[in-house]
């Protein structure tokens, strides 16, 4: 597998992990009907649902880019390493938004976009 190929799988499991961090622990959580248990999350479990949907939102994009740098020829190498600082700011984002520290998480957001337009335009 290559990086390109390994860091677009990474981008599809993070959403999984904030959603594994919602829910893991909860008192009385409801696997077969998850939904209602997890709009009644309040605190850090709430936040890390509500990451696991923006990660989720972000993927079309990011698969995107990828695909349009990987069409337009762009280097893997270059590629690679701009989708790896996505995924890091991606987890660095499911972190400070847990964490509850908006400021930061919009910050990093903003800043994964840019990587995300600086990929499309590999």
């Amino acid at each position: 597998m290559s990086w390109v190929q390994g860091l677009m799988v990474a981008a599809a499991v993070l959403p999984y992990g904030a959603a594994l961090a919602a829910k893991a622990g909860g008192r009385r959580f409801d696997n077969n009907d998850p939904r209602p248990w997890l709009a009644a999350q309040q605190g850090w479990r709430a936040r890390a649902n509500a990451a696991q949907a923006n990660l989720f939102e972000g993927l079309p994009f990011f698969y995107a880019a990828v695909l349009y740098a990987l069409y337009a020829g762009a280097q893997q190498h270059g590629l690679a390493g701009l989708m790896g600082a996505w995924v890091a700011l991606r987890v660095v984002y499911v972190l400070a938004y847990v964490l509850g520290r908006g400021t930061v998480r919009s910050i990093v957001w903003a800043a994964a976009l840019a990587v995300n337009l600086a990929i499309l335009w590999a």
